[in-house]
């Protein structure tokens, strides 16, 4: 059986371009994952100063939380819904939904609710990829307090808000 030469052609073609899309997509999502890419819409600069004096901005052992270790999911295909959904936040860049401290303030209970939601549906996946409640080094009271909570269906989120930003007016 002779293959013909076109076919080999265009399965070589489709291999290289499906390695270029896969390398080129790896590239994009590494890219817009990082601190400096939050950074760059200037309303992060609000959350951004707020987490800057927080104790996950300033770890004992030297380690440092960027913003994508909370609020991007590590596996793929959560990751790319909520690069997705990140789109609808870059539109509201555009049209300046947030740009002054008082529109931020304005927003800032439904985002805070958006986002502990979200946190809540994954079990606090992004508190847990640091954090095992099983084998924290606290208080005694406080490793029961945990286990009651995780117990009783709570995630990290439950009694958590306001740990790495401040928490809405009234809360």
């Amino acid at each position: 059986m002779r293959i013909d030469r076109k076919i080999l052609l265009l399965l070589g073609g489709g291999a290289v371009l499906g390695i270029a899309g896969t390398v080129s997509f790896d590239g994009a999502m590494k890219a817009t994952s990082t601190q400096e890419f939050c950074l760059s819409c200037h309303e992060m600069s609000i959350p951004h100063g707020e987490y800057q004096s927080k104790a996950h901005a300033q770890s004992r052992v030297g380690f440092t939380v960027t913003c994508g270790d909370c609020h991007i999911p590590r596996a793929l295909i959560p990751k790319v819904e909520r690069k997705i959904i990140a789109a609808r936040e870059v539109w509201h860049h555009m049209l300046g939904t947030l740009d002054t401290p008082e529109k931020y303030e304005a927003h800032r209970r439904e985002m805070a609710e958006r986002e502990w939601a979200r946190m809540e549906a994954d079990d606090s996946a992004a508190c847990r990829h640091c954090h095992n409640p099983d084998k924290m080094q606290t208080k005694p009271h406080i490793q029961q307090i945990h286990q009651q909570a995780l117990q009783g269906g709570a995630t990290c989120i439950n009694c958590h808000k306001g740990i790495a930003h401040n928490l809405p007016d009234g809360m």
